[in-house]
């Protein structure tokens, strides 16, 4: 990475600072571009789901390590909880999409409240294993709530050999006009379900998957209580990936914590964070950190800036602490503060080796959270911080009332915010899609192949706020 000119300012920098030179190059097509990363991780785009607890769950691990990327359970479950969140992830296919599944003397209440919890927005109606009917949202309109879905289910629906291609799946649906087909077993029973855009995403996105072919997950771990024997057992309960992990990376106790981790010798690659500096980035490493979380108080959740006059503008953090990791041959993630597909590319292009994504994720059917609707008819779902009063009061439940209510008066998040699911990209993988188009667009205009040679090319001009607000689109016109 180099600045246009080398005129590097004496100040740092947000990514809204920020631009991206085109460059000569050969490459000419998105698909020529590789999305994977080198730090372990075994991610095939770079992207990692931060450990919120509004948006990290089974859905959302399940789906985002299909498409390639992974996601970090939070440290406040317990491992029991834990475990049993792997064993699911783990037991998905690597293709077809779990289905929601009621049998037909359930309600139609029952199907509205379950269907947007996955985003091909449907429910496979079973009995005795076997798929019988599907119902969408359309089959419940002006229909009594009470009503049982064997009088509403459409009968007449695609079936589709669960060994069959993507491609097949994809052509099955072509012909009959529809948007879902039902996997079916050589038994005749429940396989999963694909839907037409599903089956074109199998041939652009690669999974990330584990040595035995699992799809993979991560967990994190805070820096108090026995770290070292919560860690192993994360491990042995099938975690791939260990994140240890506190607002306040560069601390005596995380580096115990971390150290105390390593010598356990763990077949596992261990990230811990958040810092800021060179000299945070370094201690951490030199503790036992292979990846290093690098962001203090970017995330749309967090206001610990506010609160505090403490962090760092996120693009020279993470340009300033890759640097460092790259001394010791370890990789940094750049956790906080992308809105948009640019961001994304410009934390790769100062040297992270995947992005952090908490809340953009938040407001998606993947996500833990109910489904909601303000007056307006808009969905949403809703998310809080982790330093928020909300996450501290469920952090602390075996705590005394007196110290949860003392730990309840400092807060640095926040505990309640909406997150508005976008009619166009209302499901992960849409978001996927937005932020990996872009992502590989960036590489073909560096001249990059792999996200390594996107760092080693990449071109940066510093602009002013009106240069931002310029390259933003007018949708609704002049």
């Amino acid at each position: 990475m180099q600045f246009l000119d080398g005129q590097q300012p004496p100040y740092d920098l947000t990514y809204d600072d920020v631009f991206l030179v085109p460059n000569r190059t050969d490459v000419t097509s998105r698909f020529d571009v590789d999305l994977s990363t080198v730090d372990g991780s075994g991610t095939t785009i770079p992207i990692v789901v931060s450990n919120m607890t509004a948006v990290a769950g089974r859905r959302m691990a399940e789906t985002v390590a299909r498409r390639g990327g992974i996601t970090v359970i939070p440290q406040d479950l317990p491992v029991a909880a834990v475990a049993d969140t792997v064993a699911f992830v783990k037991s998905r296919d690597l293709v077809a999409d779990t289905p929601v599944v009621l049998g037909p003397d359930a309600s139609v209440s029952d199907a509205l409240a379950l269907m947007h919890k996955r985003s091909h927005g449907a429910v496979v109606v079973v009995e005795a294993g076997k798929p019988v009917g599907v119902v969408t949202e359309g089959a419940c309109t002006d229909v009594d709530r009470f009503a049982r879905l064997s009088s509403v289910a459409v009968t007449d629906f695609v079936t589709v050999s669960s060994d069959a291609t993507p491609r097949a799946v994809f052509e099955s649906l072509e012909a009959s006009h529809e948007g879902l087909a039902v996997l079916v077993a050589p038994d005749g029973t429940l396989a999963g379900v694909l839907t037409r855009t599903g089956a074109i995403r199998t041939g652009i996105y690669t999974p990330a998957v584990d040595a035995a072919g699992k799809l993979r997950i991560a967990a994190a771990v805070g820096i108090n209580g026995d770290v070292a024997a919560k860690a192993k057992a994360l491990v042995e309960a099938g975690a791939d990936l260990l994140v240890v992990d506190t607002a306040h990376g560069h601390q005596e106790k995380m580096i115990e914590a971390l150290s105390a981790i390593k010598a356990l010798d763990l077949p596992v690659p261990l990230a811990a964070g958040n810092v800021v500096s060179a000299a945070g980035t370094r201690d951490l490493v030199q503790a036992g950190a292979d990846i290093v979380k690098v962001g203090v108080g970017p995330g749309a959740m967090c206001t610990t800036r506010m609160m505090t006059g403490v962090g760092r503008p996120q693009f020279s953090a993470v340009a300033e602490c890759s640097a460092a990791a790259a001394e010791f041959g370890a990789s940094v993630w750049a956790d906080g503060g992308v809105r948009h597909p640019r961001d994304v590319a410009l934390a790769l292009a100062a040297g992270a080796a995947n992005v952090m994504i908490g809340s953009w994720f938040a407001g998606t059917y993947e996500s833990p959270g109910d489904l909601r609707f303000d007056s307006a008819g808009n969905a949403y779902k809703e998310s809080f911080g982790m330093a928020s009063k909300r996450a501290v009061a469920a952090r602390t439940a075996t705590d005394s009332a007196f110290d949860r209510a003392r730990k309840g008066l400092f807060e640095e998040g926040i505990s309640s915010s909406r997150m508005r699911l976008d009619p166009d990209r209302p499901g992960v993988e849409d978001l996927i899609d937005h932020i990996c188009s872009g992502v590989r667009s960036t590489c073909t205009y560096a001249g990059a192949r792999t996200l390594p040679e996107l760092h080693e090319r990449a071109v940066l001009g510093v602009q002013s706020a009106a240069g931002f607000a310029e390259g933003r689109p007018l949708p609704s016109g002049w």
